[in-house]
């Protein structure tokens, strides 16, 4: 039986006041493997099935997570308070499966084909991250109000620019895995050629 794959992450922002300057940044990635049983196809897949990670919809072949924190720099200049700077830390972490056992060479190659095949679904889910971070960054640094002691409206006034920002990013998700998954889109068609003889 085919099950439907359902990749999710999880987001937690923190706001850090800081004195870091803006700078340029990179991702932390990480990879964990599960490891799946079998030395076919199906008792592979029936082994996912099992033992893939747990989401809120169940068991899935891969799941790609993330956590970003920012340390952020609130400027009081007179009655004006400025975001003069906003440097993230972004955790990527992909969590993939790995044959616990020697495979026969036919289906080493068949799990092969898979296996690389989900990591660059799982890579652009990744990207996606990384392109929300840069967003969250451009709206952040320079944000400012002019009439704001005590750098309250200002940081209220982020929450404001965050919130559309990270809808879109939901929806950038669901509508990949939407593609990828229904008939015919690039990760059922991973299945089906890995599981057919």
């Amino acid at each position: 039986m085919i099950r439907r794959v359902c990749i999710a992450f999880s987001l937690s922002l923190t706001l850090a006041a800081g004195t870091a300057e803006a700078q340029s940044w990179e991702a932390i990635e990480r990879v964990e493997h599960y490891k799946v049983n079998g030395t076919e196809p199906i008792e592979l897949y029936r082994s996912i099935g099992e033992r893939g990670p747990k989401i809120s919809l169940g068991r899935t072949i891969a799941h790609t997570s993330f956590k970003l924190t920012w340390q952020r720099d609130y400027q009081q200049q007179g009655q004006a308070c400025v975001l003069a700077t906003a440097k993230p830390k972004l955790i990527i972490t992909y969590t993939l499966p790995k044959a616990a056992q020697s495979l026969p060479p036919a289906v080493a190659a068949k799990w092969k084909a898979f296996s690389d095949g989900i990591v660059e679904h799982e890579k652009l889910h990744g990207e996606f991250m990384k392109d929300l971070t840069q967003q969250i960054q451009d709206v952040s640094i320079g944000l400012r109000n002019e009439n704001d002691p005590g750098c309250k409206k200002v940081r209220a006034a982020l929450q404001a620019q965050l919130k559309p920002i990270s809808d879109a990013h939901v929806a950038r998700h669901g509508e990949y895995d939407r593609v990828e998954m229904s008939p015919g889109g690039a990760v059922h068609q991973l299945i089906l050629t890995f599981l057919n003889p």
